[in-house]
């Protein structure tokens, strides 16, 4: 059906270039806004009349008779209907729709790809501190960045995720100071363990049970491992740069073990503390102060981003001599402009609404060549964890939050994945446990793998003969001709399209949509016709049509990274 659509749009180009020279190029098709209008509108002979100042229903009649003489339209379109002012609505002959059973066997998991565009983007999520668990709203960043990374994929760009952490700030220094104490002995309560949350030394202490955990390996002078270090601790609760590095390591392996059971890998880590010890913050100031965009003002120097849309003037160096976060992130976006990424997508926390503006300026006033509205950005919500009716606030692990690896526990890695991608990520959000582990229709993960089960049990039972599903590409398609199989295969030759509107919106949540849609659809149809019925030809059509439902199934979940089980 997609080859359809081409060929039909071919024809309908030329026969707009026919009645104004270049009106072709903007050849479309729209879709009714009643289905039963027919399959496609188009719109064009309103938008040519007052330019050619014709009547727009005449100009219409004269674009009908020009389509239905060509042989594109005579092949594949049942009728061709004026309406209104001049709308053309196209209905289909069943065996236009009945192609797309054919291209999507065909090509499998790469239907819904496009052709390698020769582009590289960089998508930076998740880029926690190394000072703790991942909570619930890393994971929907996590799971956030995986989809709309695969989105990218889907459309031919070459993809490099990358995860960006402080390994240079206070709270590293917090981090530490934490550990040690737990490693002499002391813990949260103690006189020396501030708890009051209005005193700012509270602010330097880290009250979970996990720096416990780290304290003890200290002593143990353990080694550990993540994906980009490794250390070995030497035991001394007085060497301050031992525990820290220990500790940044330790906790990056935690980190790792939350990725993994995410089901999650990462191309690169890129260091806060690279970007110093390689010289580009400082390179970055001088570029600043050369563009003539600094100032200095009580001490601090200052960047004249209101030069560049922003509503206030922004620190760069404080009046101690310390950088503000603003200055690295500058850095770090020129690097990687520089490493040949001219598309970077970063995915944060609305609580980072404010660094847009600021950052977009500094790589203005830098000077380097960056476009503007550079990088994009995705800004998600907090998620609110409710279990058994009630909200779950605290975790033993973290000591003040839910962590990702407790929600995967309590429910799985798929309905975690689904679900934190079934909103909007501006969309506040409250992850239902208990729906989650549910297994009836209101739980939308289980609905939707359900249906892939069921259509693998129906392969299953036909396969028990010694069939293969290979063999159902070339089966002649004219018994599909029944409304709820017209309904799901017009369904089916819409995931492309809805791949490339996702990927250009930095959308996932339209892929979980429209497999709920995918997946209500089958079931309307299973329930309305019988698959494994005596007639061979039309047994062998319906195949045919589930099994390419199933493929599709298969790709948009693997796009949200959820699994496609056979058996439920």
């Amino acid at each position: 059906m997609l080859q359809v659509k081409k060929d039909l749009l071919a024809a309908l180009a030329g026969e707009l270039d026919k009645l104004s020279p270049g009106a072709g190029e903007r050849a479309a098709f729209e879709t009714p806004k009643v289905a039963a209008h027919g399959d496609y509108a188009v719109t064009a002979a309103m938008q040519l009349a007052k330019p050619l100042k014709a009547n727009p229903r005449a100009l219409g009649e004269q674009l009908k008779a020009a389509l239905e003489a060509t042989a594109p339209f005579q092949q594949w379109v049942d009728a061709v209907e004026i309406a209104g002012p001049g709308f053309l609505n196209l209905r289909l002959k069943p065996a236009a729709k009945q192609q797309i059973v054919r291209e999507v066997l065909a090509q499998g998991d790469r239907f819904g790809y496009q052709a390698d565009r020769g582009q590289n983007v960089l998508v930076e999520f998740v880029s926690a501190n190394p000072t703790g668990p991942l909570h619930v709203g890393h994971g929907r960043q996590a799971a956030i960045g995986d989809a709309i990374s695969n989105l990218y994929s889907t459309q031919g760009w070459k993809v490099h995720r990358e995860f960006y952490y402080n390994d240079a700030g206070v709270q590293i220094d917090t981090l530490t100071k934490s550990t040690q104490l737990r490693a002499k002995g002391f813990k949260p309560g103690d006189e020396c363990w501030p708890t009051d949350a209005e005193n700012p030394l509270a602010k330097n202490f880290y009250n979970g049970d996990y720096i416990a955990d780290i304290a003890q390996a200290f002593l143990n002078k353990e080694t550990v491992k993540a994906d980009d270090r490794e250390f070995t601790a030497n035991g001394d609760v007085e060497d301050y740069d031992n525990i820290r590095n220990f500790a940044v390591a330790y906790l990056r392996n935690e980190q790792d073990k939350d990725l993994q059971a995410f089901n999650l890998k990462f191309d690169e880590y890129y260091l806060e503390s690279s970007l110093y010890t390689n010289g580009y913050v400082e390179d970055t100031v001088k570029r600043l102060i050369d563009s003539g965009y600094t100032y200095e003002q009580d001490g601090a120097l200052w960047l004249k981003s209101t030069e560049f849309g922003d509503d206030k003037d922004r620190v760069m160096r404080k009046s101690d001599g310390h950088y503000t976060y603003f200055l690295p992130d500058v850095a770090y976006h020129i690097q990687k402009f520089k490493r040949g990424y001219g598309k970077v997508v970063n995915i944060q926390g609305t609580d980072h609404h404010g660094t847009i503006a600021r950052v977009r300026a500094g790589l203005q006033a830098a000077n380097v060549g960056i476009p503007q509205g550079y990088p994009d950005y995705v800004l998600h919500t907090m998620v609110r964890v409710v279990r058994n009716g009630e909200e779950v606030k605290i975790s033993k692990r973290a000591g003040s939050y839910v962590t990702l690896r407790d929600l995967i526990e309590w429910t799985s890695k798929d309905a975690v994945r689904f679900f934190l991608l079934s909103r909007k990520p501006d969309t506040e959000y409250t992850f239902d446990v208990d729906l989650a582990v549910a297994q009836n229709n209101d739980n939308p993960v289980y609905y939707v793998q359900y249906a892939h089960a069921r259509i693998c049990s129906v392969l299953r039972a036909w396969q028990e003969s010694g069939a293969v599903v290979a063999a159902l590409k070339d089966v002649d398609l004219s018994a599909l001709q029944g409304p709820q199989a017209q309904a799901l295969m017009q369904l089916l030759a819409k995931y492309p399209e809805m791949l490339i509107a996702a990927a250009d919106g930095n959308a996932p949540h339209d892929v979980t949509f429209y497999l709920r849609d995918l997946a209500a659809s089958y079931h309307s149809y299973y329930d309305a016709e019988r698959i494994l019925v005596d007639d061979e030809p039309v047994k062998l059509a319906r195949l045919a049509l589930v099994a390419a439902t199933a493929q599709v199934l298969r790709n948009g979940l693997a796009v949200l990274g959820v699994g496609a089980p056979e058996r439920m």
